[in-house]
């Protein structure tokens, strides 16, 4: 009788396990295979006007492999490229027009958010100026940690003439991400296969499906749904951006479509784990809303689905437990005859399948180091993170607005004028704090030796801290009953 409890629990555990492989494999979306295309290509009479945004920050590495191959593409209509450089230190900018000048093909216009205001809405514009029928705007970002290459004929030709023939109206092909060294091969495509998982693609692209996603490698967007989805407003300060473009553009009744590139490569590299780990850490948490019942159903939920079909293989023995250890074995076995086809997907040896529960272990660890990141209040480039400094109900009351709100938007702060207000750095921060409504209009800012004046509204300041270019600021802020009109 003493052992009776234990391996029965163990039993049910692993029948779990089973009962939820069983479900994922027929149940959620066939979000295992790899055969999602787009409509065949039919050529239009006139090609609409595209222009190519490509937002890029410090990718001077990378750019000599990937900016060529957008210069070179073949679009039978007009397209240009318009290069974002976000506040590069590595020359990003200049080598960018180097290789222009070098290689021909598009026209390409370089600037930044510092120097040229609303560079991404001129994108945008020109395209609705240029439309004649049907308008697209594809959107092909270099600077969310991956560098991209795609071969001529894409994504405008090709991509676009299966979105035409689909009639969506945002199109996004996730790049085949480079699988050269160890840790690349052992986890990059569990990367893909994770978020195919968690988005199935088929169901994406169903007309009335509430699923939304899409892959910041080759985004293709009609120019009147970026219009109605409040493009680029809407996802400015998204820490998942891509994602949080496919769900306005679907918020806003447009049809999307998203799945595996043939013909679109990343060149960026991950050689080591430490490379692959900021990657998945840097955005995982984020993805979780920053709720912490969501971490710990997604910690338990990948320890039932991963972890426990090997362990219940080799402990089932242990225990003298055959039914434990014969769950366990097909729990295991589903599992990594979903997991072929990713592979294949990316060549690689087909022995990396059964490995698969490691390296959900592995992205275990990156989910909770993530969450860990999030509470020592870890600001990552370019996005705009809220500030830790509050008080305790402060606090509650922004997890809350998190958890209701879904992903991590903050309203433009249009009010910080001057010098220092314009760095993006102290906007961001700014934004932070509007994210959970800390801040009204910002109406004064102070920092060393520089003071914007205005007129001050508020019964209270935060300090914030803006380190990457070294100042500490302090905003006027109102409480959200300060801003009720009266």
């Amino acid at each position: 009788m003493g052992q009776t409890a234990p391996v029965s629990a163990f039993v049910w555990i692993a029948a779990g396990s089973v009962a939820a492989w069983l479900w994922l494999l027929c149940c959620q979306g066939f979000f295992w295979r790899t055969d999602i295309r787009l409509p065949a290509r039919t050529d239009p009479d006139d090609w609409p006007s595209v222009c190519v945004v490509v937002p890029a920050r410090d990718e001077a590495a990378v750019l000599p492999d990937s900016l060529p191959s957008l210069l070179a593409q073949d679009y039978p209509g007009r397209a240009e490229i318009f290069l974002v450089d976000d506040g590069s230190s590595d020359g990003t900018g200049d080598l960018a027009r180097e290789l222009a000048s070098r290689h021909g093909g598009l026209p390409l216009t370089v600037g930044s958010p510092a120097n040229r205001p609303g560079l991404d809405r001129q994108a945008v514009g020109r395209t609705a100026r240029n439309r004649s029928g049907t308008r697209a705007w594809p959107r092909v970002p270099l600077a969310d940690g991956r560098g991209h290459r795609a071969c001529s004929g894409q994504p405008a030709g090709v991509g676009g003439g299966g979105a035409r023939t689909g009639g969506f109206d945002a199109v996004s092909l996730m790049a085949r991400l480079r699988v050269e060294s160890l840790w690349e091969r052992l986890v990059v495509p569990a990367f893909v296969y994770f978020f195919a998982q968690l988005y199935p693609f088929r169901r994406i692209g169903r007309k009335g499906s509430r699923t939304a996603a899409a892959a910041g490698g080759c985004v293709l967007l009609r120019a009147d749904a970026a219009e109605r989805a409040r493009i680029p407003d809407a996802i400015r300060h998204a820490v998942i951006d891509d994602v949080a473009l496919a769900r306005a553009v679907k918020g806003g009744g447009g049809h999307i479509w998203l799945g595996l590139a043939e013909r679109v490569d990343s060149v960026r590299p991950y050689p080591r784990l430490h490379d692959l780990w900021r990657m998945v850490s840097r955005s995982a948490y984020a993805q979780l809303r920053h709720n912490p019942l969501l971490l710990l159903g997604t910690v338990i939920g990948l320890a039932l689905v991963y972890l426990v079909p090997p362990v219940a293989l080799l402990a089932g023995p242990a225990s003298g437990s055959a039914a434990t250890a014969a769950l366990g074995g097909l729990a295991w076995l589903v599992m990594t005859g979903t997991y072929i086809p990713m592979l294949r997907y990316y060549g690689q040896p087909l022995w990396l399948a059964p490995l698969l529960p490691f390296t959900a272990f592995l992205y275990l660890l990156m989910t909770v180091d993530s969450a860990v990141q999030h509470y020592r209040g870890a600001v990552r480039p370019g996005r705009a993170a809220p500030t830790r400094v509050r008080t305790p109900s402060s606090a509650r009351r922004a997890e809350r607005s998190l958890a209701t709100r879904g992903p991590v938007h903050a309203p433009p702060v249009d009010a910080v004028d001057g010098p220092l207000g314009a760095h993006p750095a102290v906007r961001d921060e700014v934004a932070g704090l509007a994210l959970h409504d800390e801040v009204a209009p910002v109406l004064v800012i102070r920092a060393s030796a520089h003071t914007v004046e205005g007129t001050v509204h508020s019964s209270r300041e935060k300090s914030i801290a803006a380190p990457c270019c070294g100042w500490s600021v302090t905003v006027a802020c109102r409480s959200a009953k300060e801003r009720a009109p009266s």
